[in-house]
């Protein structure tokens, strides 16, 4: 249902052909399922299947995750585990940062969001999920999935306890990222 209602609102082809299976590790341990909105945000599905499809995702953990709001990764640069956490979430990847594709799809719980810097056309390699709604983000963020699988390995990943919600210690990640369709 909240499918048919996102098509309609966004008008997009009844296709959501893209998506990704992601294989979750520590705390969280499972797969998550996203559908790939490449109707919506045709760059930025594009830039994320690239990437996962070059297995930069892999190995990459959730460094900024904050309870009652979101998790944070995609950091290919700097959030490689075994890497210097305290630069996780500062980098991106070899490809360009890409304009907004803002539209009109709420950030609820299981929306999948594109991170950026205060620029909105500044998003490159770094996602997040939603764990509850975040109605202030709306239009100010690219949204370029939903979770449909796994939110239960969402849900438990290890909650950051520094600043900003930055992962102490033992960060999850995701272990192996795969392109479906």
């Amino acid at each position: 249902m909240r499918k048919l209602a996102l098509l309609l609102a966004c008008a997009a082809s009844p296709a959501l052909a893209t998506g990704l299976e992601i294989e979750v590790a520590g705390e969280a341990n499972g797969t998550v399922t996203i559908d790939l909105f490449e109707d919506v945000a045709p760059q930025h599905v594009e830039q994320i299947t690239a990437l996962a499809e070059a297995g930069k995702y892999d190995g990459v953990v959730f460094h900024r995750v904050i309870d009652g709001f979101m998790a944070q990764t995609g950091d290919v640069e700097f959030g490689r585990k075994g890497g210097d956490m305290r630069r996780a979430g500062m980098g991106g990847s070899d490809r360009p940062d890409l304009p907004a594709e803002f539209s009109e799809i709420p950030f609820e719980r299981g929306v999948v969001g594109m991170a950026r810097s205060q620029d909105p056309d500044s998003a490159n390699s770094q996602f997040f999920i939603m764990f509850e709604p975040g109605p202030f983000l709306n239009g100010q963020y690219t949204v370029v999935g939903e979770v449909t699988g796994g939110m239960d390995v969402v849900d438990a990943i290890k909650r950051g306890t520094g600043p900003n919600g930055a992962v102490v210690g033992e960060p999850d990640m995701m272990e192996e990222v795969t392109v479906i369709d």
